[in-house]
């Protein structure tokens, strides 16, 4: 059974720090490219950071030069670190996994930044 496990999220400070670990199991993780979302209200969920399969990453605007997304295949974890938290940055955070026409999702890990 394919699972998709976050963890890391609470309550910060704004300027503050939190590491989201996403974990798995069912599922080659090497073959997989993996991403961070985020849910924007009314419409679909919001790329936060992603890496391929290959190491190419890509990050949405609003969190360039705060987040990193990294992984370690040998734990089948993947990692999102947020730095200089903003109360914008509230929300619920989804790891992804894909390959081709599948797409998997975790049941999110609740992260939020007070002024």
């Amino acid at each position: 059974q394919l699972l998709l496990s976050e963890s890391g999220g609470g309550l910060v400070q704004a300027g503050g720090s939190l590491n989201l670990s996403c974990a798995s199991r069912g599922l080659i993780f090497g073959r997989y490219d993996w991403g961070w979302y985020r849910q924007i209200p009314g419409k679909e969920r919001e790329l936060v950071a992603s890496i391929s399969r290959d190491g190419i990453i890509k990050y949405g605007d609003s969190v360039k030069g705060r987040f990193t997304i990294s992984r370690d295949g040998a734990k089948n974890l993947v990692y999102l670190q947020m730095n200089s938290l903003r109360p914008e940055d509230t929300n619920t955070y989804y790891c992804n996994a894909r390959l081709m026409r599948s797409t998997y999702w975790g049941r999110g890990t609740q992260v939020t930044v007070s002024s």
